[in-house]
């Protein structure tokens, strides 16, 4: 039943943000007097649509987007001539629908009209709705809520060093670890309540920090400090190395094989800013290694290979993360809600920077062509250029639109039969 209603709490709030995301358009293009004719959440056949002054608002069956329809997209061609080619019929029936919108009188009212710094508040102020969005919520999940986070203290052993051919670290059925070596925990009796002090003389406070000082130890020689029952005991261990399949590489780290116990935290709200800081570069690599990883992803699925983990994830996806994290006995109900919130504001920190790069459809596309405008402007006016250039017409991309957009759709495609046939799991 939790898992149900997690589902249901990440359906609503990403309708919800992409609600909000459409009203950071809808206002400041009203605000600047261009007449919105629909607001709309989702894509596809209508479900519920009123009309409130000149403007339908609605929902439609698909929730992958929505977008509000604000007339005059396209400007008027300066060559009225229709040209010839697919391509050119394209374009041209495009702007005509585009311009049919228009009423009498209303050219004032077209987002074409807006000056360069209006059209760049209207595009922009949908992606930082969601960008405000990520930072509300990642301040609550943070700092409110708090999260279990892992500790120092030792919350089991394994007994083993995992290898790239048995990532699991157990003893095999006759009692030894076969090909791979008894991990440094074991061999120094580490136990489960046992917590980590120091490591090569390096303090350690944190699960991260031990992580830093573990990670270019592989296979050497050093003291390990541990508390036990209040007292402290020092024991010399050759660091293993084990090889994790998550990484992009395969490289070695440093390995000695405990799990940690986790005990409630909440990061002060300073802590927040550098938390994004640092989402948001993982983020960006993530947006400029795409393509990879939907070829990637494409080529897993049709070789039967196993599934990259921090590859991309569909709605479906993390649907299934989502019940798996609702579903938790042995997580406190305010953790649960705290994970699906930092899930959601890592959602629209993604939309935030997805939405900003520079192609159509997407905003930053639109953004791109505002200030192809302002160049095209400033250069005219050194140059004494009279009269000046007029709106860029964003029509003409319309063919490497389209192509965009199919590409878009064939990756979501891809990524919603990788999240049903090869799902990821938690852990």
């Amino acid at each position: 039943m939790l898992g149900f209603l997690g589902v249901l709490f990440f359906i609503f709030g990403l309708l919800g943000s992409i609600a909000l995301h459409e009203i950071g358009h809808l206002v400041p293009a009203k605000k600047f007097g261009v007449r919105v004719s629909q607001y709309m959440v989702g894509f596809g056949p209508t479900l519920w649509s009123r009309t409130r002054g000149e403007t339908e608002y609605g929902v439609k069956a698909i929730p992958m987007g929505g977008y509000i329809r604000m007339i005059g997209m396209y400007p008027p061609s300066n060559n009225p001539q229709r040209k010839r080619g697919p391509f050119a019929e394209l374009i041209e029936d495009s702007r005509e629908m585009s311009l049919e919108e228009i009423q009498p009188g209303e050219q004032h009212r077209t987002f074409y009209s807006l000056s360069i710094p209006k059209k760049l508040i209207v595009m922009f102020s949908g992606p930082f709705m969601n960008f405000i969005i990520a930072c509300v919520l990642f301040t609550v999940s943070l700092s409110v809520i708090g999260y279990m986070a892992p500790t120092t203290t030792v919350a089991q052993t394994l007994p083993c060093v995992p290898t790239v051919t048995d990532q699991s670290g157990e003893l095999l059925s006759d009692g030894t670890c076969g090909a791979g070596s008894v991990s440094p925990a074991s061999s120094i009796g580490l136990k489960a309540g046992d917590t980590i002090v120091a490591v090569d003389n390096h303090k350690v406070t944190s699960w991260t920090q031990l992580g830093d000082v573990l990670a270019d130890l592989g296979g050497h020689t050093v003291p390990i400090t541990f508390s036990r029952n209040g007292e402290e005991i020092s024991r010399s261990v050759t660091i293993g190395s084990a090889y994790d399949l998550q990484s992009t590489d395969g490289s070695p780290r440093g390995f000695i094989g405990l799990s940690p116990t986790r005990a409630p935290h909440r990061e002060s709200i300073s802590a927040v800013g550098p938390f994004m800081w640092a989402d948001v570069r993982a983020s960006t690599a993530a947006l400029g290694h795409f393509p990879v990883a939907v070829y990637d992803l494409g080529r897993t699925l049709m070789t039967n290979g196993p599934r990259n983990p921090n590859g991309p994830v569909g709605v479906i996806g993390v649907g299934r993360i989502t019940d798996q994290i609702a579903s938790q006995d042995s997580v406190p109900l305010s953790n649960k809600i705290g994970s699906l919130l930092m899930m959601l504001a890592g959602l629209n920190l993604f939309l935030f920077l997805f939405n900003l790069v520079p192609i159509l459809p997407l905003d930053g596309g639109h953004m791109a062509g505002a200030m192809f405008e302002g160049i095209r402007r400033f250069v005219a006016r050194l140059r004494g250029i009279s009269p000046l250039p007029g709106p860029t017409d964003t029509a003409r991309l319309l063919p490497l639109t389209y192509v965009v957009a199919i590409v878009m759709i064939v990756s979501s495609l891809l990524v919603a039969v990788a999240d049903i046939i090869k799902p990821i799991t938690l852990g």
